[in-house]
Order: structure tokens, then C-alpha cells, then sequence
């Protein structure tokens, strides 16, 4: 039995598993220095575990032809059973540059420069030049609009702070979103191979 309780037990069929408590007197969250314990009602006994994936973990934008926009796709995936919050944060590593770091592409600023690492603006322009991302689909900020809005990542090099880019405090089940990066480069863009890595972090609270 999973409960101190007159009764408390799982039953399952071929069909349905279902989970039982009863004569629950003391059902609601405590708390003191160092403890916090959250006790009765099936809310807590989730049958949804925590789970997050990334459908591709490695981007290739393709050769870049100057003020020709280049984009590619990841799916964010996550599940959530428990009471509390989810969020997933995302920052890159450093901006695109080269192996020896002796070029980069600047991180985006979008049309009219409106965008910021927390805050998504249109990027449509074939003559705004960098690199950023859209995101559509579930939970995510409501500053992405549509998908013509773009953030800049947020870059650790830089000691800048990672952007949440899917958060929920309801339950859910396979939660999907799509990112989108985008590059764009001028005519003068040093020739070379670019890269970075962008590190996702996916964090549960109770």
C-alpha cells in the first residue's frame, strides 16, 4: 500500500490500471525549514512521468548564399503529470563562428532592430543579417506571434541568462513545439565553416 490510510491500493485490469485512497484527513501541501511534503489525493501519484526529447540534435543550415535566408527545424517534446511547473530554457554556447573562432555570425536583431533575447520581433527582411529562432506550437512565449517573429539565443559567452522558450504549469502529455533557426548573411560574410551548440535544459517544479 502507498498511503497510510483505511485504504489505499492500485488495481489494474486488462484494460485499466486505477489508483485508490481513501479516508484521506490530512490532503494539502506543508512546509518548514528544509522540508516541503505534499501528501494525499491522486494529484500527486501521477501516471504522466516527466520526460523531455529533442527530435534532431544536430541543425545543419546548408551552405548560406548572402541575403538568402537559411532555416531548419528541431521538435521540442514534453511531458507533464505532477502539480507545480515545467519550463525549458534554451541559451547557445556562443554566437555562430568559425572552428578557430576567427569569424562569427552576428546574433539577430530583426526588422528594424525590435527583437531581444526575451523579447521576439518580425524578421522577414532579407537585408537584416544573423542568427535567431522562432518557435511555434505548445506553451511557448506569447511574444512569437507568428511565424515570422524571432528572438536572438541568448549567449553564455556573452554571461547572458538562458531565455525560457516552453513553460506550463498544467498536466500534459507530449507537449510539442517547433523551433526554427534561421541564418542570414551578407555578401561580406567570411567564408568558412560555422557552428555552435545550443544547450536545453528542461526543469520540473513541484
Amino acid at each position: 500500500m502507498g498511503n497510510v490510510n483505511i485504504g489505499a491500493k492500485d488495481q489494474s485490469s486488462t484494460s485499466y490500471n486505477l489508483g485508490v485512497t481513501m479516508g484521506q484527513t490530512a490532503a494539502q501541501s506543508f512546509s518548514s525549514s528544509g522540508y516541503y511534503v505534499l501528501a494525499g489525493f491522486q494529484y500527486i501519484h501521477t501516471i504522466i512521468p516527466f520526460r523531455f526529447t529533442i527530435s534532431d540534435t544536430t541543425i545543419n543550415l546548408g551552405t548560406l548564399t548572402p541575403s538568402t535566408p537559411s532555416t531548419a527545424t528541431t521538435t521540442l517534446t514534453v511531458s507533464f503529470g505532477a502539480a507545480g511547473q515545467y519550463q525549458v530554457t534554451a541559451i547557445e554556447e556562443t554566437k555562430l563562428q568559425t572552428l578557430n573562432g576567427g569569424a562569427s555570425i552576428a546574433d539577430t536583431t530583426c526588422d528594424g532592430g525590435g527583437c531581444t533575447e526575451t523579447s521576439a520581433a518580425v524578421w522577414s527582411s532579407s537585408s537584416i543579417y544573423g542568427f535567431g529562432y522562432n518557435m511555434t506550437g505548445n506553451d511557448i512565449p506569447a511574444d512569437f506571434t507568428n511565424s515570422t517573429y524571432y528572438r536572438p539565443f541568448p549567449d553564455r559567452s556573452a554571461a547572458e541568462s538562458p531565455a525560457v522558450v516552453m513553460s506550463s504549469t498544467n498536466v500534459g502529455k507530449n507537449r510539442q513545439s517547433t523551433m526554427t533557426f534561421k541564418a542570414n548573411i551578407s555578401g561580406t560574410q567570411t567564408a568558412g565553416s560555422y557552428g555552435t551548440i545550443v544547450n536545453f535544459v528542461a526543469t520540473p517544479s513541484y
